[in-house]
């Protein structure tokens, strides 16, 4: 009789258990679909992330430019000293030769680049979106571009400031005198917004003139549409050399930014950026340890650990890297050391006679230093 009713007792629990167990089990599961089609819908709806908060270098790129057969390269093409075009066809400059090194590192050739004109405006976008490689266009590295653009940036190549070019009997001789002035500059790039802040923490009023175009921006200072224009001092003194009469105009001694030029590459790629970093650094340790296209044969045959290391005589730091294990050797021997690449297109050797200042070696007062090769 116990036994009985203890089993009608269990069975009424089991039933009644069950029946409350279930709906609620029920629920559960529903809710736990519908978070997860609601967690899809989101995905599914979420805005595609615009051009600068992507990761662009995702993809590999070495294998990329080997499979082309090319590097494709966005320079100026239109600043003198650094990337210029001539009538030719032919390119030149200290960006072009950053571009020549990296080809002659990767394919034994120098001329194994296609380069790609971009303005100050498109440069970024071309970047981010694969159209280039390598960007080498005199484009100073700041903090934003670093970040929010998703660069990422090489060693610096030549370390500039911002300056200012007037007319000689302008009597302009310091940035107060700039008070009310038409000051032309080119837009798009840290110059305007350098002239904007050094204007606003003087208080000094003046009017700016700008174009997207840099020979625009020049053409319309030498036309009298502005008393004076901006922009690198690098870039000022060799166009003060294309100017309808030079000795009219002068770049005035003061600098009002940092402006440290370097190339750059996709985000996100560390191999790719690897490689092009250690090209860069070659030009600039092969100068440190006198190596130069015209030594580059003897040198092959030194005793030094340290310079047989460097060359790819002995080791594997090349290789190591995913590149030939001699790609110093090829790019001293097609494009030169630091001081040879600066002397032809800048320095002494030109037209332009641009004193190193502080693109000289560590060793000789300046800048320039490469880590150690090993």
């Amino acid at each position: 009789m116990n036994y009985q009713k203890r089993s009608r007792r269990q069975g009424f629990w089991h039933r009644q258990g069950w029946q409350m167990f279930l709906p609620r089990a029920i629920a559960l599961l529903l809710a736990g679909l519908c978070a997860g089609l609601c967690l899809f819908a989101l995905a599914a709806c979420e805005p595609i992330p615009e051009p600068n908060q992507m990761t662009v270098g995702t993809a590999n790129r070495l294998k990329t430019v080997l499979g082309r057969g090319k590097l494709v390269c966005g320079v100026s093409g239109e600043l003198p000293g650094f990337s210029f075009v001539n009538k030719e066809g032919k390119y030149s400059g200290l960006d072009v030769d950053i571009c020549r090194a990296i080809a002659a590192a990767l394919f034994n050739d120098p001329n194994a680049v296609q380069f790609r004109n971009l303005n100050a405006k498109e440069r970024f976008t071309a970047l981010q979106s694969g159209e280039v490689d390598v960007l080498s266009r005199n484009t100073t590295w700041t903090l934003s571009r670093d970040t929010a653009s998703r660069l990422a940036f090489m060693p610096v190549v030549f370390y500039d400031g911002q300056g200012v070019m007037v007319r000689k009997d302008s009597n302009i001789k310091s940035i107060t005198d700039l008070k009310d002035a038409d000051i032309c500059a080119q837009t798009g790039t840290t110059t305007e917004q350098n002239l904007a802040d050094q204007m606003r923490k003087r208080n000094l009023t003046y009017k700016p003139v700008v174009y997207e175009d840099v020979n625009a921006t020049f053409n319309a200072y030498q036309a009298g549409r502005c008393a004076a224009i901006t922009a690198d001092r690098s870039a000022l003194v060799v166009r003060r050399t294309r100017l309808s009469d030079p000795e009219s105009h002068v770049v005035l001694d003061f600098v009002i930014s940092k402006e440290p030029l370097a190339p750059a590459v996709g985000d996100g790629d560390s191999k790719w950026s690897d490689i092009v970093k250690w090209i860069i650094f070659t030009a600039i340790e092969a100068e440190d340890l006198d190596i130069s296209s015209a030594n580059l044969a003897t040198q092959l045959q030194s005793k030094n650990a340290e310079i047989r290391r460097f060359l790819g005589v002995d080791g594997s730091l090349g290789k190591d890297m995913g590149v030939a294990n001699d790609f110093t050797a090829r790019v001293i021997k097609h494009i030169g050391n630091y001081a040879e690449i600066y002397d032809r297109n800048l320095g002494k050797d030109t037209s332009f006679k641009l004193p190193r200042g502080q693109n000289e070696l560590w060793k000789n007062g300046g800048l320039m230093y490469a880590p150690p090769f090993r």
